[in-house]
């Protein structure tokens, strides 16, 4: 369905078209967001599939492109971390990993949340002694690190255990992730057993202390189902318009985390949202063998053949009536009605917030996007712009952006020249992009980290670009450049200030420090690249893995410039040419 400047206001599927486009034509009998969805439509275009389950699929990925304002959208996107044992070496190493299973090795997920898995990194260090360190610096290391004396590393690096023994580790600590926890301190206890028989103590104590170990990962563990190995247990719940989805994530008949989401309904039934929220959430991610619900969706056996194609695998779907299962999807249920009334409070508060800045500024409205403007650099080294997002919703890190200075203005330490190089990177993109404005990018308010004469500059740059009916506010430090002393400025009005007590004061606060906070990550991120940077990156062709291989084999990027082209053959990785490349730009012709 499309309004009439041909923007896309609805995205929906059906059997039979006819009947689905009829219903819509009656002229009553409508829910408030129907009637209005049918009201500002002006034309449709219709697409058919050979099959429902490719309907379904067609129709998620428009809503995913098009995000249609009718439709129900899962807004948050990020991926979920897991544990990975890497294969590619003698002596695995255990992380975290984030993304695309590409990699040689095992791979245990997904975990709701970085802290689950550090937490349970944390866990198998202490009771399997596996390394965490990189290779490279594995292979340099001649004598054994802290974590080896602390107890939380076996030293493979220096042969404090041989690669058999270490490998026994590594089997422990899989079967400990598939859930066999018992059997990994059966087997324990039965090594201390023999150990001890032999009057081999100290391994025996080693022995002791793993098992201690373990006994208290057990017993901190939490919600840890006997009857359910695999499943994720999603439950919704709506309220006053809003909707709240938590998932739980039961792997190897353990809780691996929860994580709660807030998709945007647009008015719609539970079934509705739940089916929508399901086939968008595992769009990017491997469904598990069971989906427990607290809802039933509109189409439960499209919506199950549609995650078992994408699994390669049957995937059952249901609404549990009775048992351990039910009293699973029951605490979901109530996490996320939890969830949603701490959420609607905060929104609240956040609310009077912005209505107290409308007064304060003396905007027309409240605003609903606020952008904050910050620079960062060291006497004009790793000139960093940021920009950060707030709103009704509190702060809107995915919108957050940063900008690496690229002009002269970053060189010569002008802070006014390098907030017109962002401004200007930042507005006429959006003008590029949505010069109508029919889009929620555009800000309704600019915060900047400055007095009359930032202002003033970007007022300059907004009058240039066309744009100069946003609200802009400059917020300067005040008098002795003390917290709670700022002082406002607005264009052509006197510099006004607040009462050091007034919640909005606090508010500008927040949202300033925020700004200031992440354009200082952005500058030092850039700082940290630029001292590692050497020549070798300047190189075509030489990337990561052939530069780890030439300061391996040379000692340093100097002496690499100046080695000799049978040196650079000898590299392992590189090639006869690549060696002729590396030795021509050391030592250009002429």
């Amino acid at each position: 369905m499309l309004d009439a400047q041909s923007q896309v206001l609805y995205v929906g599927k059906a059997r039979n078209l006819r009947a689905r486009v009829s219903n819509y034509a009656r002229p009553s009998g409508h829910s408030g967001r129907i009637a209005r969805m049918i009201r500002e439509t002006a034309s449709m275009m219709f697409l058919t599939t050979r099959t429902e389950t490719e309907a379904l699929l067609l129709e998620q990925n428009l809503i995913k492109q098009l995000k249609p304002r009718y439709n129900v959208l899962l807004r948050d996107d990020k991926s979920f971390p897991d544990i990975l044992i890497a294969k590619d070496h003698a002596y695995p190493m255990i992380r975290k990993h984030r993304g695309k299973r590409g990699k040689d090795g095992s791979y245990f997920g997904p975990f709701a949340s970085a802290g689950a898995v550090n937490r349970t990194l944390n866990q198998l260090q202490r009771v399997f002694l596996l390394r965490t360190c990189s290779d490279s610096v594995f292979e340099s290391r001649s004598r054994p690190c802290l974590l080896y004396q602390i107890k939380r590393c076996s030293a493979p690096c220096v042969g404090k255990i041989d690669a058999e023994g270490y490998a026994g580790l590594i089997a422990d600590a899989e079967q400990f992730l598939k859930g066999r926890s018992t059997r990994v301190q059966a087997d324990l206890a039965r090594d201390m057993a023999e150990a001890s028989a032999e009057m081999e103590f100290e391994r025996a104590a080693a022995l002791r202390d793993r098992i201690k170990a373990l006994t208290q990962v057990q017993s901190g563990q939490s919600i840890n189902p006997k009857g359910v190995s695999e499943a994720d247990v999603i439950a919704l719940h709506m309220e006053g318009g809003q909707a709240c989805v938590q998932v739980f994530f039961i792997r190897a008949n353990q809780s691996w985390g929860n994580r709660d989401f807030y998709p945007k309904s647009a008015g719609a039934e539970p079934p509705e949202v739940l089916e929508a929220f399901l086939t968008q959430f595992y769009d990017d991610k491997e469904p598990p063998r069971m989906v427990l619900l607290n809802t039933q969706v509109d189409n439960p056996d499209l919506v199950q053949a549609v995650l078992s194609e994408r699994a390669g695998r049957r995937v059952v779907v249901g609404v549990p009536q009775r048992g351990e299962k039910a009293e699973l999807v029951e605490n979901a249920a109530r996490n996320a009605r939890e969830s949603l009334a701490r959420r609607m409070s905060e929104s609240a508060t956040q609310t009077r917030l912005l209505e107290g800045l409308a007064e304060a500024f003396g905007l027309d409205a409240p605003p609903r996007r606020i952008e904050v403007y910050d620079n960062s650099h060291i006497q004009g080294t790793n000139a960093v712009g940021g920009m950060i997002v707030a709103g009704a919703e509190g702060f809107l890190k995915s919108q957050y952006r940063k900008f690496n200075i690229r002009s002269a203005a970053g060189a010569n330490s002008d802070d006014f020249g390098m907030m017109r190089e962002v401004l200007t990177r930042r507005f006429e993109r959006l003008l590029k992009e949505d010069p109508d404005r029919m889009g929620e990018a555009w800000p309704d308010l600019l915060l900047i980290d400055g007095g009359a004469g930032q202002v003033s500059a970007v007022h300059e740059v907004m009058a240039e670009l066309g744009v100069e009916d946003i609200p802009m506010v400059g917020v300067a430090k005040g008098i002795d450049r003390d917290a709670g002393k700022e002082e406002f400025h607005r264009l052509g009005q006197r510099a006004f200030a607040l009462q050091r007590n007034d919640p909005v004061l606090y508010f500008v606060q927040r949202l300033r420090d925020e700004a200031h906070r992440w354009a200082i990550g952005a500058h030092r991120a850039k700082r940290a690249k630029a001292v590692s940077a050497t020549p070798l990156d300047d190189i075509p062709g030489v990337g990561a893995a052939r530069k780890r291989a030439l300061l391996a084999h040379f000692g340093s990027a100097k002496a690499v410039a100046r080695a000799g082209l049978q040196d650079l053959r000898a590299v392992e990785g590189i090639s006869a040419q690549m060696a002729q490349n590396i030795h021509d730009f050391f030592h250009p012709q002429g």
